[in-house]
């Protein structure tokens, strides 16, 4: 596995997902209202760095 992800709800209901990248220690956090509007942060920011990095693998 090349992520670990974590996901918790504060004390006002407000929803915090932390994304780690294990091969380069690199971390990424979103926040929101609704679990579907975090997963869709981490979703669109994933999809974004696969993108780049297979960009860069074919060049």
């Amino acid at each position: 596995m090349k992520y670990d992800i974590h996901l918790s709800m504060d004390d006002d209901f407000q929803f915090k997902m932390a994304i780690a990248d294990k091969t380069n220690d690199d971390e990424q956090y979103f926040e929101g209202k609704a679990y579907a509007e975090v997963l869709a942060k981490a979703h669109s920011y994933l999809l974004k760095k696969i993108k780049s990095e297979l960009k860069r693998r074919i060049e």
